[in-house]
């Protein structure tokens, strides 16, 4: 992994684990159960810079959702 990269994921992740060894974990657990309710969308870089994490996102959607219901029910 290069230097640029590794400054990315900024995790707190050592790079000594060795997962190999973990005794009872299943992968892919829960992911049926998060993909059915979750939708994954792709945000262009100059809108990630206002909204930077899901919270922020589903706020101000919910938001424009209701000026768009009430200007739907009005005309």
């Amino acid at each position: 992994m290069n230097q640029e990269n590794r400054e990315e994921l900024d995790d707190e992740l050592q790079e000594e684990y060795d997962f190999s060894k973990m005794e009872g974990g299943v992968r892919g657990k829960y992911a049926k159960q998060y993909h059915e309710g979750a939708k994954l969308i792709m945000l262009e870089a100059d809108v990630a810079k206002i909204f930077p994490d899901a919270k922020s996102v589903n706020e101000a959607l919910r938001a424009l959702s209701k000026i768009i219901l009430q200007h739907q029910t009005i005309a």
